[in-house]
């Protein structure tokens, strides 16, 4: 079995007003004292209006699902008795100008001193999704065989239409924020590990970032641990979609390992692999369409993002059944069809409600529970 993790960073807001509130510490104190959560599954984040949990190594989805719930709730109920709530949404959806309190690190002081006004506007959430990998040769060749499919995740997982009160126009508003440091976006593709090696190090040798945790790919190799590091969704208003994106990137990573020879070598890319213009412009459609309209195809030619969807679940199912996920994530892919992803449910709640509509959705959706997952 393929292990995999995942992280997801939320948003601390005022239940009142919406606006973000700077009070991760006060809330990670109360945290600390619920047995239910240990002090390596939360951490800080960029911006003090920001947390960020992370699971431990799973097995199952179910395990990723009951992780998630426990988190969730854990640190909703900390986050209410300090006076706040969380929320599961990929930006904050109501802020304005100024410059929020940055968590007081090395680190973050110097991105802070980089690009100040990037940092005042950081305040976006994006899933992570961990994926073991066998070594770093296996996992370029999966990042590899991913490059085509992430504007199709990045669809489905929209979930940040908002900003400063207004709907941006953009499914996943996160993605084009986060799309102005120097190394974001789908990655490039690779000839092999240590040309993957060779070039971050170039990046980092040459001043364009600090160091090589600023390599912001939407899929990349994880410095830590041994796996392949999937960032391309906005973080998910209720765990069942983070359960079925898990789900999904597993079953893309299973499928590219599928692929190595016997003598543990791998086949050579398509000829021509899709042009990193095209998988560029691929992803920013994502991020303006999400579940709505044409996107660019995997092929490169109009497809309609429902369709899209549908074939990466065709794409994997034979991945997901030796998983023992099919049913489940099948059965989420249709819920995911039928009720729209968090792009679509912050629109029709601030249509019909107003703001507090949409902080009552992200307030409510964040640490409910699922009779699907965990």
């Amino acid at each position: 079995m393929i292990t995999l993790g995942v992280e997801e960073e939320y948003l601390l807001f005022d239940p009142a007003t919406g606006l973000p509130a700077a009070v991760a510490e006060e809330v990670l104190d109360v945290a600390g004292l619920d047995d239910a959560v240990s002090v390596a599954e939360v951490q800080h984040e960029l911006l003090q209006v920001q947390l960020e949990v992370a699971t431990p190594v799973c097995e199952s989805l179910d395990e990723v699902g009951g992780h998630l719930l426990r988190l969730r709730h854990a640190l909703g109920t900390a986050a209410e008795r300090v006076g706040c709530r969380i929320g599961a949404s990929g930006s904050a959806p109501f802020s304005v100008d100024g410059h929020p309190e940055i968590t007081d690190t090395r680190r973050y002081r110097s991105m802070y001193e980089d690009a100040p006004q990037l940092v005042d506007e950081q305040m976006i959430n994006g899933m992570h999704v961990h994926v073991a990998v066998p070594d770093r040769a296996a996992g370029v060749f999966v990042l590899n065989r991913l490059r085509p499919w992430l504007p199709v995740l990045v669809a489905v997982g929209a979930n940040s239409p908002l900003w400063r009160g207004r709907d941006t126009g953009f499914a996943s508003w996160r993605t084009v924020v986060f799309g102005r440091w120097p190394v974001t976006g789908p990655p490039p593709p690779f000839a092999d590990a240590a040309d993957y090696d060779r070039r971050v190090r170039a990046l980092v040798t040459g001043g364009a970032i600090r160091d090589s945790g600023q390599i912001y790919w939407q899929a990349r190799l994880s410095e830590r641990y041994p796996t392949i590091e999937v960032r391309a969704p906005d973080v998910q208003m209720r765990v069942e979609e983070t359960v079925m994106l898990a789900g999904l990137i597993r079953g893309l990573v299973l499928t590219a390992l599928r692929e190595r020879r016997a003598d543990g070598t791998f086949p050579d890319e398509p000829d021509p692999p899709p042009t990193p213009e095209l998988v560029n412009a691929a992803g920013w459609h994502a991020a303006r369409q999400g579940l709505e309209g044409l996107l660019v195809g995997v092929g490169g030619g109009p497809v309609q993002a429902r369709d899209a969807v549908q074939d990466l679940l065709k794409y994997v199912t034979p991945a997901l059944d030796e998983c023992g996920d099919s049913e489940q994530v099948t059965a989420l892919v249709g819920l995911l069809l039928e009720d729209g992803n968090g792009c679509r449910r912050q629109r029709r709640a601030l249509a019909e409600s107003g703001p507090l509509g949409v902080l009552n959705l992200l307030a409510t959706e964040t640490v409910a529970g699922s009779d699907l997952v965990g």
